[in-house]
C-alpha cells in the first residue's frame, strides 16, 4: 500500500452506474458507448465501497495521512463579550 494503484473494472468492488459493462474475451467493455471500458474517464465508474478518487485511483491502496494536534493549539484566542451576549453568559472571556 505504499503507492496509488489506479481501479479497473474487473475490481470486485466496481460497478458501471448504467449497467453497460460487458466481457469480451479479457477486456471490459462498455456497451453503452462501445469502447473499451476507461475508469478514470467515465462519469458513470463507481465504487461499492465509495472510495473511487478522481483519475480512477482506488482509495483503498492510499494510506491516510494523520497529524495529531495538541488541545492546547486546538483551542484558539478567547472572545471578549459585550452587552447582552454578556449579561446572559456571565464571563467577559469565552474560549
Amino acid at each position: 500500500m505504499s503507492e496509488a494503484k489506479k481501479c479497473y473494472p474487473q475490481c470486485e468492488v466496481f460497478r458501471c452506474a448504467k449497467k453497460a459493462l460487458g466481457y469480451r474475451g479479457n477486456t471490459a467493455w462498455c456497451k453503452w458507448t462501445e469502447e473499451e471500458c476507461n475508469v478514470s474517464n467515465c462519469t458513470y465508474a463507481t465504487c461499492i465501497k465509495r472510495r473511487l478518487l478522481p483519475e480512477g485511483i482506488c482509495g483503498e491502496t492510499l494510506k491516510r495521512k494523520t497529524v495529531e494536534i495538541d488541545p492546547e493549539e486546538a483551542v484558539g484566542p478567547p472572545v471578549k463579550l459585550k452587552g447582552k451576549a454578556l449579561r446572559r453568559v456571565g464571563e467577559k472571556e469565552i474560549f
